[in-house]
């Protein structure tokens, strides 16, 4: 998780301001998903075959791939868990799309 905040404020996701008297934040979690077969089991197809036929794998991870869109409305989020406010009160004005958001790309 920490180093998932620290890619987002490097990019410069959110800034951290007073909510606007007149906004409502949008909640926030973190999301921790494997991906699964359609009959529940863990999906591990393509590293089964590379390990059956002796192919050699390369790793490729993007971390926050989808985190570089410009938003063009205001949308205010609650602070991330274990995320630290220089005041009470505060949230992030995201700048930036994130998962999950309408307006993230699909």
């Amino acid at each position: 998780m920490k180093i998932e905040i620290d890619a987002l404020e490097t990019n410069n996701t959110w800034v951290v301001v007073d909510l606007p008297p007149s906004k409502q934040p949008i909640g926030c979690k973190w999301v921790y998903k494997l991906k699964l077969n359609v009959d529940g089991s863990l999906e591990r197809t393509l590293l089964t075959m590379a390990a059956t036929k002796g192919w050699f794998l390369h790793q490729l991870d993007i971390n926050n791939a989808f985190l570089h869109g410009d938003l063009s409305q205001e949308v205010y989020m609650q602070l991330p868990l274990r995320f630290k406010a220089s005041k009470l009160g505060q949230v992030c004005k995201v700048l930036k799309s994130l998962y999950d958001l309408k307006q993230a790309s699909r």
